[in-house]
């Protein structure tokens, strides 16, 4: 067994119990004859402590060992911190492993760019070296926290009596929005199926066969130009319901799922008004000059169409003269 308990668990209650660790070398510290190692795995950080006095051998291992993102096993015994050494920062702050055998599960070579700051890194660095960029205590959280929210939507909607269906990848061409992306067919040469950009017509099917309220954690694909908020594959929650008569019944299925999601999965969060403020869609392009306006921001459209004749700025006369606004 590599480990016997994870680097975040660790309390005072386990005071003078051995145990065994596994993970990461984030940070190190010497001082003289004491070398500290905080070492790091999914579940958070521990102190490591190693002393020439106590323990030639382990400290001469951990200070030879411990370096930057090596991987190492660590045997000893949990111990308080002395007095005024407790880090409130950390959960496992009160406590520390006093080293007793260390052992290399990995070497480590020199990083391209330090892991345990959250410093700016050139992006398609962070993409070559994606392993590293993921160990970053940022991305790290991102990973937990899409974990918790798609395991919140599963539960809110399966308690609602949606049934969750996956939908073939392989599927024709569906016209949409964007290009599809094309995969060869091995078995019927000259032929291609299309990655979906939204399985619109399967669950559409699905409705027909009486599944009536069904939803999935969804992978789309669309072949178009890379914008802000656009990419070439990435997922959705998609989410269909029959015998509805009221668009309501679908808004206040989708609001209910984000308020709880928000105040359930980031309680430290706030909603800035519930329920949420709903406004017509004319209304929207014409107050907002979008479909989907930024309430945060108070930044509506000013009609100054009964200005613009005479302004001197031929863009907005002749503007008012074709019968447009501005």
């Amino acid at each position: 067994m590599y480990k016997t308990h994870t680097c975040g668990e660790l309390r005072a209650e386990h005071v003078g119990q051995e145990v065994t660790l596994a993970g990461w070398v984030h940070r190190r510290r010497d001082h003289g004859g004491v070398t500290f190692v905080d070492l790091r795995d999914r579940f958070g950080i521990v102190q490591v402590v190693a002393s020439a006095e106590i323990d030639p051998e382990a400290h001469r291992a951990l200070e030879e060992a411990g370096r930057t993102e090596w991987v190492l096993q660590i045997r000893g015994n949990v111990r308080r911190r002395p007095v005024g050494a407790e880090n409130p920062n950390l959960p496992t702050g009160e406590i520390e492993v006093e080293a007793h055998e260390v052992t290399v599960l990995n070497p480590a070579k020199p990083l391209p760019f330090v892991v345990n700051e959250d410093k700016p890194v050139d992006e398609m660095v962070r993409l070559k070296y994606r392993y590293l960029d993921l160990r970053r205590q940022r991305m790290a959280h991102n990973l937990i926290l899409r974990h918790r929210v798609i395991k919140f939507i599963r539960d809110y909607l399966d308690a609602r009596a949606f049934l969750e269906v996956e939908t073939p990848i392989l599927f024709k061409s569906t016209p949409e929005g964007a290009r599809d992306y094309l995969v060869p067919s091995r078995v019927h040469p000259g032929q291609f199926y299309a990655l979906p950009q939204s399985p619109q017509q399967l669950k559409q099917l699905l409705m027909v066969a009486g599944v009536e309220r069904y939803f999935q954690i969804a992978r789309c694909f669309r072949d178009e130009d890379l914008r802000g908020d656009r990419q070439p594959e990435f997922t959705q929650l998609d989410l269909e319901m029959s015998f509805v008569d009221r668009r309501e019944d679908v808004m206040d299925i989708i609001e209910g799922l984000m308020i709880e999601l928000v105040r359930t999965v980031t309680p430290e969060k706030r909603l800035l008004q519930v329920p949420f403020p709903r406004i017509p869609y004319q209304e929207a392009l014409d107050r907002f000059g979008t479909d989907h306006p930024d309430l945060r921001f108070g930044l509506e459209l000013v009609n100054l169409t009964d200005l613009a004749p005479g302004c001197g700025f031929g863009v907005f006369e002749k503007a008012v003269e074709r019968g447009g606004h501005v």
